[in-house]
């Protein structure tokens, strides 16, 4: 089946010097290296059909599909960190290096933990779930006896730790620039959804900012989960902590849910305000991309669009052969 007959919403992220995109068959990264060439990984997608089916049902499909993304685009974060490596390190430093990751323990390993994908998922679920909890009682646990202004502060106290945090990290030199990938990666989806012949000058016109990111989904969470903590009541300290755990997955199925609906009423006038608390958060996880990032980001979608056409011609049962793809390195 066609794209013409099956639209798809794509999506990808940023990582160090370069963007993945995810297309229907194959997810590819695309990223500069020291002498100005741009790299490939292409990994084909294999998902189990249970997975596939899993998607397809509400609430449920948000989980299988932030961990998916998370595993999937743990792979492609590694391989851009491990190229920049490459680019970085002196060649007795390399082989250092070569002999840390033997040891298992690696460079890709740190920054891969270090990139914004990633550690929104572990500091998502961790930090964010549970010591704003212990932070909220320990200053306001006997000033309110109702629950729902604990949670409400609660849900404060989380906010501001995401923003300081992505504010903090945006101050090095490797996130920054991983957020005008961010940002360059955003601009390219946003062209090609509004029909436009994907060129760095027609890219560059187009905002940073997508409704349908993981950055707005990180808001999301902040938000509904007040909501979500609000609807079973709790009296100690113990049932609080046991009740974000039993209730984060709930939480977090509601937010995808809420992401989908945002991004499909984002030309309703009366309805897109929705949106906006997490195109907002994305001015500090986005910056503006310069012309060679945009370029790069424009050659990993048409990349990724080049293969999902060939995936498109040939039998269910049958890979692209050559060097188009490499399975091993994903």
């Amino acid at each position: 089946m066609s794209d013409k007959s099956t639209p798809i919403s794509y999506g990808g992220q940023a990582v160090i010097e370069g963007v993945m995109f995810g297309g229907k068959h194959v997810n590819v990264t695309a990223v500069r290296r020291k002498n100005n060439e741009i790299k490939f990984l292409e990994v084909p997608r294999e998902d189990k059909a249970w997975v596939r089916k899993l998607r397809k049902i509400p609430l449920l499909r948000g989980i299988v599909s932030l961990i998916d993304s998370t595993i999937k685009g743990s792979k492609h974060l590694n391989y851009s960190a491990d190229a920049y490596a490459d680019d970085t390190l002196e060649p007795e430093e390399r082989e250092k290096q070569k002999e840390k990751e033997d040891s298992g323990w690696s460079l890709s390993m740190i920054i891969g933990v270090a990139a914004v994908s990633v550690l929104s998922f572990i500091f998502g679920k961790l930090l964010f779930t549970l010591v704003p909890v212990f932070v909220e009682d320990f200053f306001f646990g006997d000033t309110f006896d109702h629950y729902i202004v604990h949670n409400l502060i609660e849900g404060v106290i989380k906010l501001i730790l995401l923003l300081v945090y992505l504010w903090a990290i945006s101050q090095t030199p490797v996130i920054k620039r991983l957020f005008q990938y961010h940002g360059a990666e955003h601009k390219v989806i946003s062209a090609f959804e509004a029909g436009e012949e994907l060129t760095v000058k027609n890219v560059q016109k187009y905002t940073r900012l997508h409704y349908r990111c993981g950055s707005s989904f990180m808001m999301l969470t902040i938000v509904l989960g007040v909501v979500v903590y609000s609807v079973v009541p709790w009296d100690t300290m113990t049932e609080r902590v046991i009740q974000r755990i039993a209730l984060l997955p709930v939480v977090l199925g509601v937010s995808f849910e809420f992401l989908k609906l945002t991004n499909a009423m984002r030309d309703t006038p009366v309805l897109r305000f929705l949106g906006y608390p997490g195109l907002w958060l994305q001015l500090l996880t986005t910056k503006e991309p310069n012309d060679a990032q945009v370029e790069v980001s424009i050659a990993s979608f048409n990349r990724m669009r080049e293969l999902d056409a060939q995936y498109e011609n040939v039998t269910v049962h049958q890979s692209v052969t050559g060097s188009v793809l490499d399975p091993a390195k994903g």
